[in-house]
């Protein structure tokens, strides 16, 4: 992969991709998003010549892409059973080489309270955080890390179950949304401020960051609706932070990528302390979203990669665990 990025998917010999399956849909609560996304991305990959297909996990099982004689997938599954290392694993026993982390990266990255740990331990700004099991914890948990504060499940995305509580009434129903997602309910101190994110492409030394993107949401808000379908939410790229704060953003952003073993791409979101201007960590999307909505191809844009070049380039970056995408496969 280059580290040019206006050369990124330029140089990928189509033919050698072989037969590809999109991978979309699939059974986890993000299956609308993930449907918008693989259909852009598969779009995309047949207008650049590839012998590209949908293919559903919810629909047909896996096996059959082995039967099929499909040579690699592009992963545009979101959340559980395709972003957290299940699809991985299985991809992993056919031997059918896929876009994006590996099984222990993608399963790490998929737990905020497994990914906040390790980038604590690695001396990596993140908000203090409880892991609750009741609406008495959460509330417990409130008198810690004060209001307002964030209620989420521990394994789930696109701020699905979320609420931002600021009163201790509210928080056996914030509590009682997010566990209907996830067992895991993780409780997470606010941050007031800019909200930023920021793609990074690559593996290993070969990780780089895209530019960041300064996110404005109507009243602060920026839940599942404003993410996906409306067009009222501002996306600033460049971002317009002063040179010193996007460039601490972007070796942040590369620094817990690297820690978690993230390798193809991921997009990492950051909130700016508006009091001192420190960026915190929030969490890492192993498969981010490939919508008309979505970051990652806006990062690209202003880095001079096009939409179809970016699919292209994710795709020939596709490799099983320790194996190069370009190497024979089982």
């Amino acid at each position: 992969m280059s580290m040019n990025d206006t050369d990124f998917g330029r140089n990928v010999d189509v033919q050698a991709m072989g037969k590809v399956a999109v991978l979309m849909g699939g059974r986890s609560s993000e299956r609308e998003v993930s449907l918008m996304s693989g259909r852009g991305v598969l779009a995309a990959l047949q207008s650049r010549g590839v012998n590209a297909h949908a293919f559903d996990p919810a629909e047909q099982g896996l096996d059959q892409l082995k039967v099929q004689g499909f040579d690699r997938c592009f992963i545009a599954l979101h959340g559980r059973y395709g972003e957290d290392g299940t699809v991985q694993g299985a991809l992993e026993l056919l031997g059918i080489p896929y876009t994006g982390s590996g099984v222990m990266a993608s399963s790490i990255a998929m737990d905020k309270i497994m990914t906040k740990r390790i980038w604590r331990f690695e001396g990596l700004p993140t908000p203090d955080w409880r892991l609750v099991a009741s609406a008495e914890e959460t509330r417990a948990a409130l008198a810690v890390l004060g209001a307002p504060m964030i209620v989420k499940p521990a394994r789930d995305g696109s701020s699905i179950g979320l609420t931002k509580v600021t009163t201790a009434e509210e928080c056996a129903r914030a509590y009682e949304l997010a566990a209907r997602y996830d067992d895991e309910v993780l409780c997470e101190e606010f941050i007031a401020g800019d909200e930023t994110t920021c793609p990074v492409l690559g593996a290993e030394a070969g990780a780089h960051a895209l530019p960041v993107i300064r996110i404005v949401a109507p009243e602060g808000n920026y839940d599942y609706q404003n993410k996906y379908f409306t067009d009222t939410t501002q996306y600033h790229c460049p971002s317009g932070l002063p040179e010193a704060e996007e460039a601490e953003i972007r070796r942040i952003v590369v620094k817990a990528y690297r820690t978690l073993g993230c390798r193809g791409w991921a997009r990492a979101d950051i909130m700016i302390r508006a009091s001192d201007r420190k960026p915190f960590l929030l969490e890492i999307n192993t498969s981010p979203g490939m919508t008309g909505h979505s970051l990652v191809p806006m990062a690209a844009r202003a880095s001079g990669v096009s939409y179809e070049d970016l699919c292209l380039g994710l795709l020939g970056s596709a490799m099983l665990d320790g194996v190069a995408g370009d190497q024979e496969h089982a």
